[in-house]
């Protein structure tokens, strides 16, 4: 049989009102010493019972938890005051942001040419003014980006360049080697044929005609 649900309101019966309370006196004390021991938490419970009789839990000693408890809330009361004074200037700095983004807003539609019906002439000068600043500003970057870009147009024109001659020079090289290599085997051929037409007649018939 399921149990009904408990309405939050004081139970006029006394003897039912004592039972709760005992049920869940001992429940909360359970709890309260549950959390104790799995979270290593300091816990102190005190209740006061409908006829003043007292029930109380403490992990550690009552006493100091209770005075721990009156220096955090000394503590907390002393910081208050500066707590409301960084708060008080948070709240301040947020309003100047606030005014700040809509000045922006609206300058940037007066750029945009919206809202300028209920300008004044000063208020459409600044307007021009303003655009006059930024296409100056827009001009002089593009010059500085076009000036860039013909710089590393340059500097790749002079490496490719380089590597041209390099690749020149390096085949004119190449060409060079073999005319060089045939000259220097006909020269060797001549010299050759010569040395042995001088050992061929150093060697023909006998050592005394060779005398005469």
């Amino acid at each position: 049989m399921a149990r009904g649900k408990i309405q939050m309101k004081r139970i006029e019966n006394a003897t039912s009102r004592q039972v709760t309370f005992s049920k869940r006196r001992n429940g909360l004390l359970k709890k309260a010493y549950e959390l104790s021991v799995l979270c290593d938490a300091e816990v102190a419970v005190i209740i006061f019972s409908p006829k003043g009789r007292v029930y109380e839990f403490s992990n550690s000693d009552m006493q100091k938890t209770i005075e721990r408890y009156h220096k955090y809330i000394k503590e907390v009361q002393n910081d208050k005051p500066e707590m409301e004074r960084y708060s008080q200037q948070l709240r301040v700095e947020a309003a100047n942001m606030v005014k700040k983004i809509e000045l922006l807003e609206v300058s940037r539609r007066k750029l945009l040419g919206q809202g300028l019906g209920l300008c004044s002439v000063e208020e459409l000068q600044e307007v021009q003014n303003q655009l006059e600043r930024s296409l100056r500003n827009i001009r002089a970057r593009k010059s500085h980006v076009f000036k860039e870009q013909i710089e590393q147009l340059k500097a790749k024109e002079r490496l490719l360049r380089e590597e041209n001659t390099k690749l020149s020079e390096k085949f004119a090289g190449k060409q060079k080697r073999p005319s060089t290599q045939r000259k220097e085997a006909a020269i060797f051929g001549s010299q050759s044929s010569q040395r042995s037409e001088v050992e061929t007649e150093l060697f023909i018939g006998l050592p005394e005609n060779r005398c005469s």
